[in-house]
């Protein structure tokens, strides 16, 4: 089933009318989201100096956005589409569901202070669930899948490598079904997607949904987190 374009914010103004009836302020009394604690991967990337890129979609780009806007080492997370072509890279359209994109986040870092199998593991713990097909939580369809551009052939053996690695361990409940393939492309989204978590902290659909999951990062990998987000307003590497 695909859902209608803007569905998130549909859910966000019910949400909220919920919220005014029952005065709840629900931020801060959010507990986060249980998350699956999984090994370091066993084969990494090595070699790779200088600013790195990583794509990756794993439902709404809004929170796996923010996850890696907290991460140590990320010098800047774009939300936008991969996998289909730049005519169709517009959010209505790609929210039918038929242009093939993905809502995915480009991650710049520095693998001086983070490797790609780090961001990998962080995506596979806390980002997301890998193991559900075309949809992350309320959000379904192929637009929601979750799926790793790579734009090296050293991240494909990486992530290869590593979701072989997860499956064998029976770390989920179910098998991974994250699709590993080379990036074509990437498109910035609009411009109100852009640090969506941090200007809207306790709209319910980033509440409920995607502060558990920064607050996972927080707790699961102390050492990656960093308290102050790395921003696209204030970040001009986004190419």
């Amino acid at each position: 089933m695909t859902r209608r374009p803007l569905s998130r914010f549909s859910l966000v103004a019910a949400a909220v009318g919920l919220l005014a009836i029952s005065a709840v302020n629900v931020a801060p009394s959010l507990a986060a989201e249980d998350a699956v604690v999984i090994p370091p991967p066993a084969v990494d990337d090595q070699a790779a100096s200088g600013i790195q890129t990583a794509v990756l979609a794993g439902g709404c780009f809004w929170g796996v956005q923010g996850v890696f806007q907290h991460t140590k080492g990320v010098v800047n997370a774009v939300s936008g589409y991969s996998g289909g072509s730049q005519m169709t890279a517009d959010y209505h359209m790609v929210s039918t569901g038929t242009t093939g994109h993905a809502e995915s986040v480009q991650i710049k870092y520095d693998p001086k202070k983070i490797s790609y199998g780090k961001i990998l593991q962080i995506f596979f713990s806390v980002a997301h669930d890998p193991t559900q097909l075309n949809r992350q939580g309320p959000d379904t369809g192929t637009q929601y899948r979750s799926a790793i551009f790579t734009t090296s052939d050293e991240q494909k053996k990486v992530a290869d490598a590593y979701i072989a690695q997860l499956n064998a361990a029976g770390v989920y409940k179910k098998p991974i079904v994250t699709k590993v393939g080379p990036l074509q492309a990437f498109f910035a989204a609009e411009a109100y997607h852009q640090d969506y978590l941090t200007l809207h902290p306790t709209q319910p659909y980033i509440a409920y949904n995607d502060i558990p999951k920064v607050e996972n990062l927080k707790k699961i990998f102390a050492d990656n987190y960093t308290e102050k987000p790395t921003l696209v307003s204030e970040n001009k590497a986004t190419n």
